[in-house]
């Protein structure tokens, strides 16, 4: 974790704080509570219950830690003033400080070797210079929380930064991809469905406007926004978003509203009644002096409350009592109740952040504005690359080898995951290793861990090399530890909890100690509660949850264990050996193979797809020799070996794949489970079901457009997409439609699209990432309500040249629809009408609007209904305006 100087000098003398200074113990907590240091509740805490002198200290040093290095700064400065006024006479070396003088703080090392020089006065004046800071600046309570504020969420402590004291999020900061949206619906899918794969409808702009952050943050900061609900998946950037709006206002001199924070992480903590006036003192006592005057003024506060999806407590809207004083102790779940009923304190500006399944936590008649994050858009990604890189070069061989790899391409949709790529790509690219192809996602992942256990733990010296050649050596010491991280994992995955706290370590023996500093600030992160300063630790992303679930399965399969026993009270002595000669009777693979066939079984029925990561992507993955080689310590070379059960994974998944019952979600996670698990007839089926369906035959299933949007997202080389005639429907586009965009010619005559396959299809135009250059909706029964919608797309389209839409009947109506957008649009440069049912008044409309287009250079108009004069009319036209063809005959 990253703690500054003072908090590093309170740890290292710890001892002898407790040994000097417990004696005067009351003298210092009065003069920490009197300048607001310490609360009343931190006071009722560290005197405890008949706590002795030296008990009290310690908790008090426990709490300084926790309020973080302002504190522990004060502290300082108090312990300075207090040696000051009461000189201890046996004090050997002369300094102020009886036997540990905090303002010098020598070390242990220097203590015990007799090397006691006087105080250096650059360490003298540690404390001092802050105390003469405050004086000199008289900084105002506003002022000091603003500060206060900007040094707790102004920084990204990873490896990237390579820093223990974090980077500025103003250099790592890239803009996300939000949309608002009308209202919500329940999730009932895997959250990376969601985003990056090619299972889901896209959510373009026409499913919400799409907005920037910066007007988003401005609105909250000087309006009132009401209640505002941000949702976004695990990873998706909602935390990071908070922290760009808290430092947006710090560093506003006269801010219109005052900004408070709190996590539902850390109210879950809070079981004895407050009032809202409470949490406010008890959280920023440091506002203590003003905090009737903020709360007097609702209109001037914005008050975060980051992740619903952690809280604990049920939000009862219709049973929780109205309460409109903020003086009136409740439980923590009426406090937010009452505030989003804007009982309490009407008027503030309330921003909380959500996984999109908690959403439905609040009605919507509460949230005045609702916000979903999408992710990074394709230009964003390589935005965070360059920035996350630590040379252009870098970032380019980063972004290329993303690009070549599309699973991966998808999955940086969601910003945590381009994180965990550059940690697991930085060290291969910049030392040219070679050996490891990481192709996909359970890969990465694996090279993940190794970077960080490897590369990033004991910051040992030597080189790349050395470290990546005792990497083996390194990965087995830690596989205990790794195993029992991956129990808690995986029960908590079953269990759907996501947050754990010292118990649960300590029930599945993970052992801190063994595990470095990176290894808590990278994988498991721990939080520390500012009420009651316990500790709760969760995995920095869930996937990271899922993949260390998935690593312990295969691991307790391969050993002939039962996975399922972490969720079972202990067994019984088994003093006889009985289960250890079952598994030897039954063999490794067979009971691997019984294992493996189990969860996915499991898997599959399960509605929610919460297992679909878990189940899709790593535990398939780590079946694969090649990938556990990755990890060649962890895994045994018996145990890479036994995972040569590949063949009876295909087979079972082949078979689902064939079934006529599976779900179209359940078919995209037999899909993944099959690329993960590298089939090696996946790529030759893209070609047959091409084939296949370019040569005509049966009407296809629904189900058949979802697999082959799954096999055309692995073939990066296809630029045309020719499914002419081949019964192609509305369904069988929204299955297709994440992958069309990235083609640069789609040819879909001759299929019953419809209206709604038009809409489906403007959606598509619309995104961000469209290459289509050529769209070829021939006969397809459009009629002018579906020209209208595909108009819609290619207003907002700067991809398309060539649009050929013959034979629709769009009459006059779509020919007007096209005309609206030929005057704004600067793209086209031909465009094809024949057999439309076109009359002089649909001419004369495109012919206005080419008066203000210069672009357009081809316009077919054969066949239509327009007279012998408005032909002529066409044909003088067309001569009339340099560089247009217009094709029509009398």
């Amino acid at each position: 974790m990253a703690f500054g100087p003072h908090q590093l000098q309170l740890l290292e003398r710890r001892p002898e704080l407790v040994s000097d200074w417990s004696s005067e113990i009351e003298t210092i907590l009065d003069a920490l509570l009197g300048k607001c240091i310490i609360t009343e509740e931190d006071l009722s805490r560290i005197k405890g219950d008949n706590l002795g002198k030296r008990d009290k200290m310690r908790n008090l040093l426990d709490v300084l830690h926790g309020r973080g290095e302002d504190a522990c700064s004060g502290f300082i400065v108090e312990l300075k003033f207090l040696a000051s006024v009461k000189p201890e006479p046996s004090n050997a070396n002369g300094s102020c400080f009886s036997k540990t003088n905090p303002c010098t703080m020598q070390s242990n090392a220097e203590l015990r070797s007799g090397d006691t020089q006087l105080d250096k006065p650059d360490e003298i004046n540690i404390g001092t210079a802050v105390l003469d800071s405050m004086q000199e600046t008289q900084l105002s309570p506003l002022k000091k929380h603003q500060e206060i504020l900007a040094n707790h969420y102004g920084k990204v402590v990873d490896c990237i930064s390579m820093s223990q004291q974090g980077e500025d999020i103003e250099k790592r900061y890239t803009d996300i991809t939000v949309t608002r949206k009308e209202s919500y619906t329940e999730q009932k899918q895997h959250e990376v469905t969601e985003v990056g794969n090619a299972f889901k409808k896209l959510e373009w702009e026409s499913s919400g406007n799409l907005c920037e952050f910066r007007t988003i943050f401005r609105n909250l900061l000087q309006l009132d926004e009401g209640v505002t609900l941000l949702c976004g998946v695990a990873g998706s950037g909602k935390t990071t978003a908070t922290k760009k709006l808290i430092q947006e206002w710090t560093k506003d001199p006269q801010p219109a509203k005052i900004v408070f924070v709190f996590t539902f992480r850390e109210l879950n903590l809070i079981t004895d009644p407050k009032s809202l006036k409470e949490l406010f003192s008890s959280h920023y006592s440091h506002l203590k002096p003003v905090l009737s005057q903020i709360l007097s003024d609702p209109s001037r506060i914005l008050l975060i409350l980051d992740g619903l999806d952690e809280f604990r407590f049920p939000l009862l809207f219709e049973k929780t009592p109205k309460c409109t004083d903020p003086d009136i102790p409740q439980r923590v779940s009426e406090v937010v109740v009452n505030l989003l009923n804007r009982n309490l304190l009407p008027g503030l500006s309330i921003l909380i952040t959500s996984r999109p399944h908690a959403v439905c936590k609040i009605p919507q008649k509460h949230v005045s504005n609702f916000f979903k994050i999408l992710g990074f858009s394709e230009s964003q990604q390589k935005e965070y690359f360059r920035k996350s890189s630590p040379t252009p070069e870098m970032a380019e061989e980063i972004w290329g080898y993303i690009l070549a790899h599309r699973p991966l391409f998808l999955m940086c949709h969601i910003p945590a995951f381009c994180w965990i790529t550059v940690t697991a790509l930085r060290e291969k690219v910049a030392f040219k290793e070679t050996g490891e192809n990481l192709a996909t996602v359970t890969e990465i992942y694996c090279r993940f861990l190794k970077a960080i256990l490897v590369f990033h733990g004991d910051q040992k010296a030597g080189s790349h090399i050395q470290s990546l050649l005792a990497a083996p050596e390194s990965l087995s010491t830690l596989r205990r530890h790794l195993k029992d991280l991956g129990a808690l994992a995986f029960k908590g995955l079953i269990e759907k909890r996501f947050i754990f706290d010292q118990v649960d370590l300590s029930s599945f023996a993970v052992d801190q100690g063994g595990l470095s500093c990176m290894f808590l600030v990278e994988i498991l992160k721990e939080d520390q509660d500012r009420f009651t300063y316990e500790r709760s630790y969760h995995f920095v992303h869930t996937s990271l949850q899922e993949f260390f679930a998935a690593l312990y399965y295969v691991l307790e399969s391969h050993s002939g264990r039962d996975p399922f026993s972490c969720l079972k009270p202990a067994p019984l002595p088994d003093p006889w050996g009985l289960v250890a000669k079952a598994r030897r009777l039954l063999g490794v693979r067979k009971v691997l193979r019984k294992r493996v066939k189990e969860v996915f079984c499991w898997s599959h029925q399960l509605q929610s797809g919460h297992l679909d990561l878990f189940c899709s992507r790593f535990l398939s993955g780590l079946l694969v020799p090649r990938t556990c080689r990755i990890l060649e310590g962890i895994f045994s070379p018996r145990q890479v070996e036994a995972t040569l059960c590949l063949q009876f994974l295909f087979k079972l998944l082949q078979k689902q794949l064939s079934s006529a019952t599976l779900s179209p979600e359940r078919l995209v996670n037999v899909c993944h489970c099959l690329y993960e698990a590298q089939d090696p007839t996946i790529r030759d089926r893209v070609g047959r079901l091409l084939e296949r369906a370019s040569h005509g035959g049966e009407e296809r299933r629904p189900g058949d457009w979802t697999e082959m949007a799954f096999l055309l997202q692995l073939t990066s080389a296809l630029e045309e997409l020719d499914l002419e005639n081949r019964g192609l429907g509305p369904e069988g586009v929204r299955r297709l439609q994440p992958v069309l965009p990235f083609f640069k010619t789609l040819r879909f005559g001759l299929n019953p699209l419809g209206t709604e396959g038009a809409a489906l299809l403007a959606e598509v135009l619309k995104s961000p990432d469209c290459k289509i250059e050529r769209l070829w909706v021939v006969e397809t029964g459009l009629g002018s309500e579906g020209v209208a919608m595909l108009c819609e797309g290619l207003e907002k389209n700067s991809s398309v040249v060539d649009l050929r839409m013959a034979i629709n009947n769009i009459g006059d109506e779509g020919a007007g629809s096209l005309a609206e957008v030929l005057k704004r649009n600067k793209t086209l440069k031909d465009i094809r009408l024949r057999d439309n049912m076109i009359t002089d008044r649909g001419a004369e409309l495109l012919m206005q609007a080419l008066r203000g287009n210069s672009t357009l250079e081809d316009l077919w108009l054969y066949d239509n209904k327009i007279s012998k004069n408005g032909v002529r009319e066409l044909k003088e036209f067309a001569k009339a305006r340099q560089g247009l063809d217009i094709k029509i005959c009398t």
